[in-house]
């Protein structure tokens, strides 16, 4: 990897990390979702970074893919099992972190701990020629020595610029046949653990969208959008709020762009046997003899 990358990389990693750390500190028994999130994305941008995909904020049974809207009420409350899922870009350049916080109470301590140490573990058999069925097996053993199960499809994935899921998956299970990696790869590795039956299924639709191909409509709050998207985003994913800044009302835009298949909303994706889910993430970047951590 060119230095000129590597140091977009440390820099879009060091950024996440911190406004990973800042969200962490917020969060806390009454404080709104909304709070947490503007505040992480602010300081990614004054910092010399770019929001990667919009700050998922995951409660209880929820794994993935919520994040509230510009005016959401919602609040943290004692008790919730929080994933905070974030993410910024350097040029392109993608860092991928979380974290899980339990609010005012340490009922799910042992959870929220499978899923560290899983991460730990993963991250200290990182190196090139690795199998990564053999990860996910370590994974795998990880979670269930405290007695609970991985989920199952659920994967970290590989980056490269300005594509946050390049193509390579980690998987958190013992799996045949997959990829090994090799110097220069940027993996962002995602163990989840749950109470539940370890398996994840779709919910309903979020508020996280992505393009998918430009499509002038006959709308044009939907065309001066999909402009913004083009510019702003390209593949990345964005959410209502981020349509909020070019629209006053864009829900009608939003819903034109997908009716001609232009993006593609996310759905939310909840534990199937209605589990508690935590999650640890951390960015990687493979090296002649083991990774370097980022975030």
């Amino acid at each position: 990897m060119e230095n000129e990358i590597l140091d977009k990389y440390r820099l879009a990693g060091k950024i996440t990390a911190k406004a990973r750390d800042i969200g962490k500190d917020m969060i806390k028994d009454g404080v709104t979702y909304i709070e947490v999130v503007n505040a992480i994305e602010k300081y990614m941008v004054e910092n010399g970074a770019r929001v990667a995909f919009p700050v998922n904020i995951a409660i209880d049974n929820i794994a993935a893919h919520f994040t509230p809207k510009h005016d959401d009420k919602l609040v943290f409350q004692r008790g919730n099992v929080v994933k905070l899922d974030v993410g910024a870009h350097v040029n392109g350049y993608i860092a991928d972190t979380a974290l899980t916080i339990e609010v005012g109470t340490q009922t799910w301590r042992e959870l929220i701990k499978a899923s560290q140490d899983a991460l730990v573990v993963a991250i200290e058999m990182i190196r090139p020629g690795v199998n990564l069925g053999q990860v996910g097996k370590m994974v795998e053993q990880t979670i269930t020595s405290y007695g609970f199960k991985p989920i199952n499809n659920l994967t970290g994935h590989s980056l490269e610029r300005y594509k946050l899921h390049a193509g390579i998956s980690i998987p958190n299970v013992e799996e045949y046949n997959t990829g090994k990696v090799k110097p220069g790869d940027v993996l962002a590795i995602e163990p989840f653990a749950t109470n539940g039956v370890g398996k994840v299924k779709s919910w309903r639709n979020s508020n996280i969208y992505r393009l998918i191909k430009p499509k002038i409509t006959k709308n044009k709050d939907a065309n001066k959008l999909l402009q913004a998207i083009q510019k702003y985003r390209r593949t990345l994913p964005f959410s209502e709020r981020f349509a909020y800044r070019f629209i006053s009302r864009p829900d009608g835009a939003l819903s034109k762009l997908r009716q001609v298949r232009a993006i593609t909303m996310y759905p939310i994706l909840i534990e199937k046997g209605d589990g508690i889910i935590t999650q640890a993430e951390h960015t990687v970047i493979v090296t002649e003899d083991g990774c370097e951590v980022i975030t």
